[in-house]
């Protein structure tokens, strides 16, 4: 009865063991299959996307985190993140991007995304003029604003220099103490109605006259709100620019809205995580406000 007892608990042993032996295989298809997910997701609907330069101020930080939707101008190649495929001139259920759209313009001969306003559409002429942009003949108007409020966050990096060094000659000090950057600040309005804030020194930061240039069919012309301090449109290639306009199959997306943004103090401890947060900037949309009057006009 011992021994029989003693067979069965063997066998009991072993089975236990059978069932508890992990399915090696089924675990890497099951990580797979939500890799390819979340691979889907981001080169279809939306991806978070991370601001690393100052070339969009003063509507887009450094640090800013924000969310890019896929769909808005159709999918090509460059919609695929981490650009897995083939550059090609292929677009499905292709769209143009309006007016003022911010939207994620890939450098012509690198697998780099950049980020820029659409300024220029199809069959448009762009000329610069002086810092002021000149669309089909007309300049595009510019009202002077009141300088934005930049806070000084000598923390942020660039390349190993201060992000923020060449707004130093704007830098005020107020009567509590705080500090800030006063950049000269225009409000600019395009045909459509879209209006947004950029910032123009008085200095030639050498794309303050360029043009005219006509935009071929299928193509946009970009440019960043830090007119000075923008490798875009105007930009050679070899001067890290994108060469003049932007083929539409090489635009994968379009910025939507800011989910959160860090002012570069993070470090390895925990508080600092909450500390460096800019709390103001959560949720702000990046979708151009609409001046009705100038709206209405350009639909007259």
């Amino acid at each position: 009865m011992n021994i029989l007892t003693g067979t069965e608990t063997v066998t009991d042993t072993q089975d236990k063991a059978s069932d508890d032996k992990v399915d090696w295989f089924a675990e890497f298809r099951g990580l797979a299959v939500m890799l390819l997910a979340v691979l889907a997701f981001h080169s279809l609907v939306a991806k978070p996307f991370y601001i690393p330069s100052t070339s969009m101020m003063p509507n887009l930080y450094v640090g800013d985190r924000l969310v890019v939707s896929k769909y808005p101008y159709g999918w090509s190649w460059a919609s695929v993140s981490f650009h897995l495929l083939p550059r090609g001139t292929w677009r499905i259920w292709a769209d143009t991007p309006e007016y003022g759209d911010i939207v994620i313009p890939t450098h012509p001969t690198r697998d780099e995304d950049y980020i820029k306003r659409v300024i220029g559409r199809p069959g448009d002429t762009v000329e610069v003029r002086g810092g002021q942009i000149i669309l089909n003949g007309k300049p595009v108007p510019q009202e002077v604003v009141p300088p934005v409020k930049i806070p000084v966050e000598d923390q942020l990096m660039c390349n190993g220099s201060p992000c923020l060094m060449a707004f130093e000659p704007y830098r005020v000090r107020e009567a509590n103490g705080a500090q800030f950057y006063e950049p000269p600040t225009y409000r600019e309005t395009l045909p459509n109605g879209a209006t947004y804030s950029v910032i123009s020194e008085d200095h030639d930061g050498g794309f303050d006259d360029f043009g005219p240039i006509s935009v071929p069919a299928g193509h946009v012309f970009v440019m960043g709100d830090n007119r000075d301090h923008s490798a875009d449109s105007r930009a050679r290639v070899d001067q890290k620019g994108l060469g003049g306009p932007v083929p539409l199959e090489n635009i994968g997306g379009r910025a939507e809205f800011i989910t959160f943004s860090l002012d570069g103090s993070t470090s390895l401890n925990p508080i600092s995580w909450f500390e460096s947060l800019r709390p103001e900037r959560a949720w702000t949309t990046l979708r151009p406000a609409k001046a009705e009057g100038d709206a209405k006009d350009e639909r007259d």
